[in-house]
């Protein structure tokens, strides 16, 4: 059984073409959505995954309806041939049930795990050039130097943590972290 999954980012969008493209396709049941692909919940997705059964093909108009990244398509894609479902994209022609779709899935999976590695090795080495300039990383913070030293006073004079960060512009554990910081330099 072919089974269409079909998702609009804003409830401004109509999802009319993927609804005919997907009914052209010969898709017996849809399960159209109106939600951005970052929400965790999508309902209508959730549902279309607990509809097909094996030997099903769930199809989609083009990939990114049914994912947001690469890593969480190939993700779905893999619990799907789990049980022995399919995925079919008509925009990319991509049809995990042929042997040629399958190939094509799995080069995108290599790619991904590459660009992952990559991304990696730049961090790392992005670290150790830091490091090398005597930055230690982390962003900067919002409360050093005379600014932490008058936070120290007014927290001496009696005033309340609370009352100290509003008065600065910053958070409870800021104003903590920053004095605590002092306290421990020699």
């Amino acid at each position: 059984m072919l089974v269409g999954y079909g998702r609009v980012s804003t409830t401004d969008q109509n999802p009319a073409l993927q609804e005919d493209a997907l009914r052209s396709a010969g898709c017996e049941k849809l399960f159209i959505e109106k939600v951005s692909s970052g929400k965790k919940d999508r309902l209508q997705l959730a549902a279309a995954l607990d509809y097909v059964r094996a030997g099903d093909t769930l199809v989609v108009w083009r990939l990114d309806r049914l994912a947001r990244s690469l890593d969480q398509l190939i993700e779905t894609v893999e619990a799907l041939k789990k049980r022995g479902i399919a995925l079919k994209s008509l925009n990319e022609e991509i049809d995990t049930g042929t042997p040629g779709g399958k190939l094509i899935f799995h080069i995108f999976g290599s790619i991904s795990e590459f660009e992952r590695e990559i991304i990696r090795e730049r961090t790392k080495a992005g670290v150790v050039a830091a490091k090398s300039r005597g930055r230690s990383g982390g962003r900067p913070a919002k409360l050093e130097g005379e600014r932490a030293e008058h936070a120290k006073n007014l927290l001496s004079a009696g005033t309340s943590v609370s009352a100290v960060a509003r008065s600065m512009g910053v958070s409870r554990s800021t104003v903590l972290r920053a004095t605590r910081m002092l306290e421990a330099q020699p």
